[in-house]
């Protein structure tokens, strides 16, 4: 029963590519049968590169990708999430409020002056005979200005200036963790689409398997196992294209809830963005990171705030001078009286209880302040050191990957030329290797957004994500 059918099987199996018609051995005495025609249709399934899914008939309009500079995508995605984000406009508000706290805090070692206006109703008796009866009305003028008070205004101020740094670099660092989160989300909304591009691809070669063997086996049903084991293959395919969709959209959501809506096309690879930093500069580049820099400015305002504590403690001198004015009615001519008086007052302090122990206080809140600094300090040195040999190892699993992807590629076009051969192979071994190919190949997509996003982490570190992508 062999001879009948093997010309069917062979030509369903060209429907696999071009090395089953130069493999095949059809015997040319027999005619192929009618059904072979069914065949034709499938040709075009085998073809990886084919634009649709017949089988499917899935929309694929998700995984189309911008053909523009990846660079100025993902600005373009930082700035517009900027421009967006409610809590960057809150911390934005934060830093001005704090230049305002800055501003009252100088002018407390400029003049003051206090105008006091006072009108009271008199009724005065004597012996139970009223001699005065009528209104009497005051104004006090009152001026003084700080002299001197051992630096405690000027420490103030500059704990001020501090804290308006400290809310300044905070800024600072939520931008750049604002720019560090969406272009993360874009790198893994970019991971998905090319995971989506193959997976649809070893989906469509699945269907090309199924529908040859679905014409094999109506003219051999000895092998209607394969076909189970081709459906089982194209079932799990897709159910792997179904959740790398999912991933898809998940991700697409958490964008739009940082850069709103619609959302632009899916950006390529980023060589910038696949290139390891210098390691000696980013170790220096660390220093100027938003985080060390809000750490530096919280310590010297720590520094500042003791020091205004301890001169809050001496001594003060200040200027005063007041004038005043009262006039009685209804007899003002005999009832006005001025007084002008102005001099200098001295404030000593002699008994503070507690005072002391204020001063400590703010002395140990700057010493761990300045510790958390030089820890901060240390442990993102750490952490740069651990994320760029994790990236190396990253960038180096990639280049191993294309050499076995290469190999795997040659593995599969044997495997199922030899199963076009009709036994030299089982239909398992075609699955393997179509399944080790592909699964290479998004492990390869797995690996180059890895190293970049980890690239993207290392630059935040330092002078920012976005710095290189100017």
């Amino acid at each position: 029963m062999l001879y009948p059918i093997r010309p069917l099987v062979v030509f369903a199996l060209a429907a696999l590519g071009p090395l089953a018609l130069a493999q095949a051995r059809a015997p040319k005495a027999a005619p192929p049968p009618a059904p072979v025609a069914e065949a034709a249709p499938s040709q075009g399934r085998c073809n990886e590169e084919d634009a649709g899914l017949s089988r499917l008939g899935r929309d694929m309009s998700a995984l189309e990708t911008t053909s523009g500079d990846p660079r100025a995508a993902l600005q373009s995605l930082i700035d517009a999430t900027l421009a967006r984000s409610k809590a960057l406009g809150a911390v934005r508000l934060l830093a001005e409020a704090a230049r305002f706290d800055l501003e009252e805090t100088r002018a407390m070692g400029l003049p003051t002056a206090t105008l006091s206006i006072g009108a009271n109703g008199v009724n005065q008796s004597i012996g139970g005979n009223n001699v005065a009866r009528g209104g009497q009305f005051t104004a006090t003028l009152s001026a003084g200005m700080p002299v001197w008070d051992f630096g405690r205004i000027a420490k103030l101020t500059e704990w001020r200036k501090e804290l308006a740094e400290v809310a300044l670099q905070g800024q600072r660092s939520a931008e750049e963790q604002l720019s560090l989160n969406v272009v993360t989300l874009a790198l893994d909304r970019s991971r998905y689409v090319l995971q989506g591009q193959v997976y649809t691809q070893y989906v469509r070669k699945m269907a090309c398997l199924v529908d040859a063997l679905e014409i094999i086996t109506k003219a051999d049903r000895g092998r209607a196992s394969e076909l189970v084991q081709a459906q089982k293959s194209l079932q799990q395919a897709d159910l792997s294209l179904e959740q790398t969709m999912s991933a898809l959209r998940q991700t697409e959501v958490r964008m739009k809830r940082l850069v709103g809506e619609p959302l632009p096309p899916s950006i390529g690879m980023t060589p910038t963005l696949s290139l390891l930093p210098d390691l000696d500069q980013m170790q220096s580049d660390i220093l100027m990171g938003a985080d060390i820099a809000q750490a530096e400015a919280q310590a010297r305002s720590q520094r500042s705030f003791a020091e205004s504590v301890i001169a809050g403690q001496k001594p003060t001198v200040n200027l005063t001078g007041n004038a005043s004015a009262m006039l009685r009615t209804p007899h003002p001519g005999d009832s006005r009286t001025t007084d002008i008086g102005a001099g200098v007052s001295v404030t000593i302090p002699i008994l503070q209880p507690g005072a002391q122990a204020q001063a400590s206080a703010a002395v140990q809140r700057y010493r761990a302040t300045v510790l958390q600094r030089d820890e901060a300090i240390e442990a993102k040195r750490y952490r740069l050191l651990e994320m760029h040999e994790v990236g190396t190892s990253t960038l180096d699993r990639a280049r191993r990957i294309v050499d076995i992807l290469r190999n795997s590629d040659r593995v599969r076009a044997s495997t199922l030329q030899q199963w076009q051969q009709l036994g030299r192979r089982s239909l398992f071994d075609v699955m393997a290797a179509e399944g080790d190919y592909y699964s290479m190949r998004v492990a390869h997509v797995n690996a180059m957004f890895d190293a970049q996003q980890i690239v993207a982490l290392i630059w935040s570190m330092g002078r920012g994500v976005a710095t290189p992508l100017r």
